[in-house]
């Protein structure tokens, strides 16, 4: 049983782990747990490979939920609802992010912060699996906000908090994704955990290469996701604090449009020039984001 310098009970921990075809990296994943983790929940995409015999067989007591839509963001939100601990922690299925990190990030909550993210860029973390194009198209966007991938730490009772809709039907546009349901989802997280003034704490992680399959991520389409959901999220904010403000009868100082505008603007000619840089030609500006919400 791990100790807190706090003094404080160690609490129950939910791992939440978002699956889909990982039955090659489930055993990897699941060596490192911590021995007294509450509850381990995989929430599976429809895998069409052993992936849910495979984590059952490696932990009988694993509870399983399918999604109900696709994507990453959806599995979280599944995940965070179904979890019975004290504590939630997020961990990639594909043996990227090292789950024998988990105690330091409770550390960081019983010392006092209500979310505890890693961070690559900090002493004691980083990445065996970083190219050029991503270290500098993270650095340039963390100037707007302080993006982290990887493990990430939460109380509980701040779920409420991030106002995911594991609900509503698929969209019947495109992928049938909803906005939050894919990989802008820990950009989401972080942007509301921000918007409503919680203690983020940066704890230093490393991130692993994927150990089987082939990811799909790509440095410039997410980097347009990524900057899509800073906008959107920076817009779904300022219209909150400006109802709030009209319900306390209070004045609401003017926002330049222009502001966000010129913002936009220069995130998406850096990426351009980033991937340019990398590849040597130029590329077609497309988001493939799904549609934020009106």
């Amino acid at each position: 049983m791990f100790q807190a310098s706090s003094n404080l009970p160690w609490p129950r921990v939910s791992v939440v782990v978002p699956t889909l075809n990982e039955a090659k990296n489930l055993p990897h994943v699941f060596s490192r747990l911590p021995a007294d983790v509450h509850e381990v929940i995989v929430v599976d995409g429809h895998s069409v490979d052993d992936t849910i015999a495979v984590a059952r067989q490696l932990r009988p007591d694993v509870r399983v939920v399918q999604q109900t839509r696709r994507g990453k963001g959806n599995a979280l939100a599944c995940g965070f609802e179904a979890a019975t601990g004290d504590v939630i922690a997020m961990v990639d299925a594909d043996g990227s992010t090292d789950p024998g990190e988990i105690p330091k990030f409770v550390h960081a909550l019983l010392s006092g912060a209500d979310f505890a993210k890693g961070t690559r860029f900090a002493a004691g973390g980083g990445s065996s699996d970083i190219t050029r194009l991503r270290r500098l198209g993270n650095r340039m966007l963390g100037a707007v906000v302080n993006l982290c991938h990887g493990t990430n730490v939460f109380w509980q009772k701040y779920v409420p908090v991030l106002d995911l809709d594991i609900t509503s039907p698929p969209s019947p546009r495109g992928d049938g994704l909803l906005w939050g349901d894919g990989f802008e989802i820990e950009t989401l997280i972080h942007m509301r955990v921000a918007e409503e003034g919680l203690r983020v704490a940066e704890v230093p992680s490393f991130e692993h290469p994927r150990i089987h399959g082939v990811s799909n991520l790509d440095a410039f389409s997410d980097g347009l996701r990524v900057l899509t959901t800073i906008l959107v999220e920076r817009r779904r904010a300022r219209r909150r604090h400006v109802s709030r403000h009209r319900a306390s009868g209070a004045r609401t100082p003017a926002v330049l449009a222009r502001d966000l505008i010129h913002m936009e603007t220069a995130l998406v000619r850096m990426l351009y020039v980033l991937h340019s840089v990398d590849h040597g030609r130029p590329r077609t500006l497309r988001s493939q984001v799904p549609p934020p919400p009106r």
